[in-house]
């Protein structure tokens, strides 16, 4: 069975707080969060700040809370990430706007000569198709839109991938309950988030099972 075919709600969901927007130009991760999902429950988590090297900033610590002393001790990115790569395995990852998390993956990975074998899904773009009423798509409106418990702790990276899998499911949820659909296959939602708007009802009516 190749990774396409696996159930969409079998993942690793993953989210970084990091220095900055663009590894490109130098930003390091300072903390991953994640947790997988195995036929649509929790059954593990991982958290791991990671120190970068150099103070972050003061607009950094503000939005995430994570301070220089925070960081002083902790484990090296190179650490942080080989422990995390041998957590993902081969699973397939999802994140909330997954691009901004794949860059911030791919270069920290880079940096210790490790990569990953599994496929990005973006929970950010399958909301747009989904839940297309929503006031906007960013984590903490979509999460009060689909009337999901939550205690408000944004931007910390565990926090925010536990929020972005109860997302997910939601969403899966709902796919399979407007479109009689059996199981989603992460084929589906890797089509699904390329589709633009207008023809979302006629992909997910050619899965339908009813």
């Amino acid at each position: 069975m190749s990774r396409a075919d696996v159930s969409a709600d079998s993942i690793v969901v993953l989210d970084f707080e990091t220095t900055g927007l663009s590894p490109d130009q130098g930003d390091r991760a300072i903390e991953i969060g994640a947790v997988r999902i195995e036929a649509g429950e929790v059954v593990d988590s991982f958290q791991q700040l990671m120190n970068p090297g150099r103070p972050i900033s003061q607009f950094i610590a503000d939005y995430t809370g994570i301070t220089n002393d925070m960081l002083r001790d902790a484990p090296s990115c190179e650490e942080a990430m080989s422990d995390f790569h041998r957590f993902m395995g081969d699973s397939n990852l999802l994140a909330h706007n997954a691009s901004f998390d794949k860059r911030f993956l791919d270069a920290e990975l880079q940096n210790i000569a490790k990569r990953y074998r599994g496929e990005f899904a973006c929970s950010l773009l399958v909301s747009r198709r989904i839940y297309q009423a929503a006031p906007n798509h960013k984590l903490a409106t979509l999460v009060d839109y689909a009337n999901i418990e939550s205690s408000g702790g944004y931007h910390r990276a565990l926090y925010d991938s536990q929020m972005t899998a109860k997302l997910w499911l939601s969403l899966l949820d709902e796919i399979k309950h407007r479109y009689a659909v059996a199981s989603v296959p992460f084929e589906l939602v890797a089509k699904l988030q390329k589709t633009p708007k207008k023809s979302v009802d006629g992909l997910l009516r050619k899965w339908s099972t009813a």
